[in-house]
């Protein structure tokens, strides 16, 4: 039985449409509120995002975004036999029917694999990942297909500037293959749901009516102190359990939420800014999408290659965190 999985394909989409600061603070000016590049920036690090059209849902972005995976891989959709699909704004409400299996029609996958949907928020690409990394090892599934898509902008309250101007929309996509050699070194997941209540959408539907907001929340000054204390804790966990020193990290691929937050992260584990991948200023948070599409872009412009030990790391509502340590 083959003992390891490892990565053999990245992929990302972004929607079309690019929305800097400028645009944001002008389309909130029309409602009353003030915002303003500066003032984004200072606080998140973040400089544009990109909206999806009205016409697509997670799925769309997710299937392109695959595509590109798959092409990387030398792999054809029927090849795979398992998709795990991580997003908190799935097709449809309730995940019902999960993304994951819209993605396979849409991918034209015939061969009855499984899928399924995790939900975890931003932690939930992470999540996805040490899932497929343990039926790989199990022997139950050989080809995985993991990605993350989000289409923020359908939740986010444009009148709370300070949420709406951190979020954007995207898709990222990874495969996984069964491998004779180490790829997955290490993977830590937790969670907390003392702290459902800090970042959540708290709403639900009774009777065919939305009951509560369906708009997202967050407390960002609690958001932000845990998740500084936990990644360094959740990455340091990870480390001790491969055996490794952070000093053997090549890549630092954290979930792009606040600039200030990541690099607090790099210095805490000992790690120059340099290498730190950084995709926030032009991506803003995607979400569980976030940690694939940097992954993506670092891979396509020659920055991680081939052998190179990436660390992945996560926190999302729930609240929800984890890490993956992988040689590429």
């Amino acid at each position: 039985m083959t003992s390891y999985s490892k990565i053999i394909g990245t992929g990302s989409y972004l929607p079309q449409r690019r929305v800097t600061n400028q645009d944001l603070a002008e389309q909130m000016a029309a409602n009353g509120v003030e915002t303003s590049d500066e003032w984004i920036v200072s606080r998140s690090g973040i400089s544009a995002r990109h909206y999806a059209a009205p016409e697509q849902n997670s799925s769309d972005l997710a299937v392109e975004a695959a595509k590109q995976a798959l092409q990387m891989a030398g792999l054809q959709p029927n090849d795979i036999d398992l998709i795990i699909v991580a997003s908190s704004t799935p097709d449809f409400f309730g995940s019902f029917p999960s993304t994951a299996c819209i993605v396979q029609r849409k991918l034209g996958i015939t061969n009855h694999s499984a899928a399924v949907d995790v939900q975890a928020v931003c932690s939930g690409f992470i999540y996805g990942v040490a899932t497929a990394d343990s039926f790989i090892k199990s022997g139950m599934h050989k080809n995985v297909l993991v990605i993350g898509a989000e289409v923020f902008s359908r939740i986010l309250n444009f009148e709370d500037r300070g949420t709406c101007v951190l979020f954007g929309d995207g898709a990222g996509a990874v495969v996984m293959t069964a491998s004779s050699e180490p790829g997955i070194l290490a993977a830590k997941l937790h969670a907390d749901g003392r702290h459902a209540g800090i970042l959540s959408v708290p709403g639900n539907v009774t009777g065919g009516a939305l009951a509560g907001s369906a708009f997202l929340y967050m407390d960002g000054p609690a958001v932000f102190k845990l998740a500084v204390s936990l990644l360094e804790k959740v990455a340091t966990e990870t480390l001790e359990q491969a055996g490794m020193q952070s000093s053997e990290i090549d890549w630092l691929v954290p979930h792009q939420a606040n600039l200030r937050i990541m690099t607090s992260t790099a210095k805490k584990l000992g790690l120059p800014m340099e290498k730190m991948v950084v995709t926030v200023d032009q991506h803003g948070n995607t979400s569980a999408a976030s940690i694939p599409m940097a992954l993506d872009a670092a891979v396509r412009d020659g920055r991680i290659k081939k052998g190179e030990v990436i660390m992945m790391e996560g926190v999302g509502g729930g609240f929800t965190w984890g890490a993956v340590l992988a040689r590429m």
